[in-house]
C-alpha cells in the first residue's frame, strides 16, 4: 500500500530549495551536464510564461499578501499568481532559463534574462 503526502509536506519540500537559493544552482548545474553530452545546442530559445497559482493574501506564514504574487483573472476566477517565464532550447525543447516575477509582468519584461545572447 502506497501512502499518499499531505499538502504541507509537499508545500515544505517545494519551498526548501527556494528557501535556500537552490533552484538556479540545480537549472545550471543540469544544463551543463546537457551542453557537455551535447544534448543542447544554444542556438535558438523559445519563450514564454505562464501562471502559477499561489496562496489568497491572508493564507500565507505573516497572515498578508506574498509580494511575489499579483491578484489576476483566469478563466472566471480571480485569484493570486505569479509568473514563471521561461526559456527553451528550440532544438531540444530542454529548458535552459527559468525567471519568475508578479502575475502582472509581461514575458518581455524578461526576455532579456530568457536568451543566450547568441540568438
Amino acid at each position: 500500500m502506497s501512502r499518499l503526502l499531505d499538502e504541507s509536506t509537499i508545500l515544505l519540500f517545494r519551498h526548501m530549495p527556494e528557501a535556500h537559493g537552490l533552484g538556479q544552482q540545480i537549472l545550471v548545474t543540469v544544463n551543463a551536464k546537457l551542453i557537455e553530452r551535447g544534448l543542447m545546442l544554444k542556438t535558438s530559445t523559445l519563450v514564454d510564461a505562464t501562471l502559477i497559482a499561489g496562496p489568497s493574501s491572508t493564507k500565507n506564514d505573516k497572515g498578508g499578501r506574498e509580494p511575489e504574487m499579483h491578484q489576476t483573472n483566469k478563466g472566471n476566477r480571480c485569484n493570486f499568481f505569479m509568473n514563471a517565464h521561461i526559456g527553451v532550447d528550440a532544438e531540444s525543447g530542454l529548458v535552459h532559463t527559468v525567471t519568475t516575477t508578479a502575475a502582472n509582468a509581461h514575458v518581455v519584461t524578461q526576455a532579456h534574462a530568457l536568451l543566450y545572447g547568441e540568438e
